[in-house]
């Protein structure tokens, strides 16, 4: 694991920083694809993991969810509005996604539905952290923000890679992947007014310039 800052470490992966787990204090954060189990488990052996959350419900975050809650005897938290589909089979691809990435997704990525120990709502608390509903990309997606040190924890409100080609660099989500736009770049308007001095990103490298961050969101579509 790679420290970012105090009690929050980046799992390795590969690629680097294409799919990224985080531990928050005794948090997991995401859970990559279903491929990921075996990596995550190996890298949690040293460190005390008492819950699991995650910033939202896609493939690509909640894969290893309910092997990771089951193996480690956690309860699974995540954002209300996303509560269904974590917990209904088939609910975690959304309907703008070609049927061909259905099928790659059902074969590789999605994990199994797990129980939501806890709904997770504005205001919550998660590992010193506090829970910002920024809905877009999927209904109950969810940022999180300490203000204490401003690390910012954003899952996919934006990507820091172009994920089609792994090149480094601010983009919004795919519009296939994100069901409401508008919503998703209110959220990102909202997070770049808090001028994280270290935002993490579901994909890509983590980013120390809210500068940067700012006027990238700025030239976004109203």
């Amino acid at each position: 694991m790679k420290k970012l800052a105090e009690g929050v470490h980046l799992l390795r992966g590969w690629p680097p920083n294409a799919i990224n787990v985080y531990l928050v204090g005794e948090v997991l954060i995401d859970a990559a694809t279903r491929q990921a189990e075996r990596r995550i488990m190996r890298q949690l052996a040293a460190h005390e993991v008492s819950a699991h959350a995650l910033t939202h419900v896609h493939p690509d975050h909640q894969g290893s969810s309910h092997a990771v809650c089951q193996r480690l005897q956690i309860p699974l938290w995540c954002g209300a509005d996303d509560v269904p589909a974590m917990e209904v089979p088939g609910s975690v691809v959304g309907p703008g996604v070609p049927r061909w990435l259905r099928r790659v997704q059902e074969r590789l990525w999605i994990g199994p539905p797990h129980p939501v120990a806890r709904a997770l709502r504005e205001g919550d608390e998660v590992a010193g952290f506090t829970v910002l509903e920024t809905p877009g990309h999927t209904r109950g997606h969810i940022a999180l923000w300490r203000e204490s040190d401003r690390v910012l924890i954003m899952g996919d409100v934006l990507n820091n890679m172009n994920i089609l080609t792994g090149v480094p660099g601010l983009h919004e989500p795919l519009p296939m992947f994100t069901p409401d736009r508008a919503a998703n770049r209110a959220s990102a308007r909202r997070l770049a007014e808090l001028r994280p001095a270290l935002a993490c990103f579901g994909h890509g490298p983590v980013l120390r310039d809210p500068g940067k961050l700012a006027d990238f969101v700025a030239r976004l579509p109203t």
